[in-house]
């Protein structure tokens, strides 16, 4: 069974984003002192992107053996690889360019004028998880699913409509089973086409981390956490292995029962308040 949600309320959107980046940062240290690597999957938005930039500006980032770390994503738009709306390509502008690490660390998802569409590209990923997959497995690293790599974090963002990577309510890729990786189709929110992780593949995560900031997302989060149904609300269906960890700001857990909210010093992650 995976993890209970756990909630983390902040003070506003930019400590929030030195939280997850304080975190993160602290999470890869853990996992490569117990295994040598770690493996990261990276979210966009405002606020994922914001938190890259907040591990580019930490000192504490230079403990990271950022060359023992494996990035890949959860969604992409389907669009050019150049395209300044991509979210690898935000990331290496926030992070991934300034820690000059080799390029087979870094697993973008394809691009269109490499692919002819998005459900090309869906299968491409899906490939290529699968190769990193069986070098874990050869390596005799435990995996959760054998089709994908071990995800020790894995970041997500979620949005007003409480969707979580590509995966949009009522649409075919949260209903997908069997797949781990999807061509998204008429996405709501443009652009319409996109590439996504299934929420199998999500789930398969050591730990998730749902980073949300706003008040456009309070009702998301609040359905999210009264334990509605995660066709109609994806970010529900969010659950990690060994962890599944809120982190939100005051804004996006005004709909939050009180009993989720309490307020407690700063730890000395500078995570602000605790898990609950």
């Amino acid at each position: 069974m995976n993890a209970e949600p756990k909630v983390s309320v902040h003070p506003d959107s930019g400590l929030l984003a030195a939280s997850v980046a304080a975190r993160l940062v602290t999470r890869l240290v853990d996992v490569q002192n117990e295994r040598g690597t770690a493996t990261v999957v990276l979210t966009g938005g405002t606020l994922g992107i914001g938190a890259l930039r907040a591990v580019a500006e930490s000192p504490a980032r230079s403990a990271v053996n950022w060359s023992a770390v494996d990035f890949w994503w959860g969604d992409e738009r389907f669009l050019p690889a150049d395209h300044s709306d991509r979210n690898a390509v935000q990331a290496r502008a926030a992070l991934l360019d300034e820690l000059k690490i080799s390029p087979n660390r870094v697993h973008e998802f394809g691009a269109a004028g490499d692919f002819e569409n998005q459900d090309d590209a869906a299968v491409d990923y899906a490939r290529r998880l699968q190769e990193a997959a069986d070098k874990d497995a050869a390596a005799e690293v435990e995996l959760r699913d054998p089709r994908l790599p071990r995800f020790d974090i894995l970041l997500l963002g979620v949005g007003p409509d409480a969707h979580i990577a590509s995966l949009f309510p009522e649409m075919a890729g949260i209903r997908a089973k069997g797949q781990t990786v999807i061509g998204v189709t008429g996405s709501p929110k443009p652009p319409p086409e996109r590439v996504s992780l299934t929420l199998e593949a999500i789930n398969s995560a050591e730990e998730i981390w749902l980073a949300v900031a706003g008040q456009d997302k309070a009702g998301a989060v609040g359905l999210a956490l009264a334990g509605a149904g995660p066709v109609q609300v994806p970010a529900a269906g969010a659950r990690g292995h060994k962890k599944t960890l809120w982190l939100i700001d005051q804004e996006a857990a005004s709909q939050l029962p009180g009993r989720l909210i309490g307020s407690e010093e700063a730890s000395e992650d500078g995570s602000g308040n605790p898990e609950r």
